[in-house]
């Protein structure tokens, strides 16, 4: 059995010819909406109002889209957007005077991780809410939205791997005929386990009452699988390609750190509040 060809067009529709309708721009609501359908789960087992959840959830909507953007402009291409600053926040791109409506094309798992994390302590300290307790009933249902996001990539042929070197991977046809590692679906995949894992551990074992312990297993273990699988992406932007490690692996060190960091205190806390 050969390589994949993978040949999908990102776009499923034009409408009025300017605004185009894509696959990625679908994946990532759906992957939204559905971390939300778990997330109320979640609140209604605990007897917490769903109204506390819908507040929470547009402050990370708004968070999760700022810092995925702001993170992409300040850390891949800080160059051109310096330049163009309009673009950054627009959805268009601005060609001899002209403009395309294109989506926000360039968006940065890092930035929006940091994100989600600043709209949290922002809704807790608005309306007077744990913020541990948040951030560890939100980190189970974050790789949800990671995976669909990174299913989104697949079918926008983007964020792919380096070449198999082998008869075996997805070719990704509209950028050239290599078979590669389809790494936007390792890092779906990894995801969609991490949210196994978080979903058992809360459920089955005590760590719920360690506050911050789930957020901090997400952290390691959501950029550790980063971390890992950044081996075998291409990078993003050239100058990476002098770099013993990519923009990626960089970024991902201090969430890792973080995540062990809050594990280990959170532990200590609940030994010495049960001894």
């Amino acid at each position: 059995m050969g390589p994949i060809e993978w040949n999908v067009d990102p776009e499923i529709i034009t409408l009025f010819g300017t605004f185009p309708i894509k696959y990625y721009g679908i994946l990532f609501v759906s992957g939204l909406l559905l971390a939300y359908e778990v997330a109320k789960r979640i609140y209604k087992s605990e007897n917490v109002s769903v109204q506390n959840l819908e507040k929470l959830s547009t402050y990370l909507f708004i968070g999760i889209l700022v810092g995925m953007r702001l993170g992409h402009c300040l850390f891949y291409d800080f160059a051109f957007f310096s330049n163009h600053p309009l673009e950054i926040f627009l959805p268009i791109k601005i060609i001899d005077g002209d403009w395309r409506f294109t989506g926000f094309t360039g968006l940065a798992s890092h930035g929006g991780g940091i994100g989600a994390i600043l709209a949290i302590i922002l809704y807790c300290r608005k309306y007077k809410t744990s913020m541990l307790w948040a951030l560890d009933r939100i980190a189970i249902v974050t790789p949800v939205t990671g995976a669909f996001i990174r299913f989104g990539n697949f079918m926008n042929s983007e964020i792919y791997g380096k070449p198999t070197e082998g008869n075996y991977g997805v070719i990704f046809m509209q950028d050239d005929m290599i078979p590669r590692h389809p790494t936007q679906l390792y890092e779906a995949f990894a995801y969609l386990i991490i949210f196994g894992l978080l979903w058992y551990l809360y459920k089955k074992t005590n760590v719920v009452h360690k506050k911050g312990f789930l957020f901090g297993v997400l952290l390691l273990l959501v950029f550790t699988a980063r971390f890992i699988i950044e081996f075998f992406k291409e990078n993003q932007v050239a100058f990476e390609d002098n770099m013993t490690l990519n923009m990626g692996q960089l970024l991902s060190i201090p969430f890792i750190l973080v995540g062990i960091l809050l594990m280990i205190i959170s532990n200590k806390k609940f030994k010495l509040t049960t001894s």
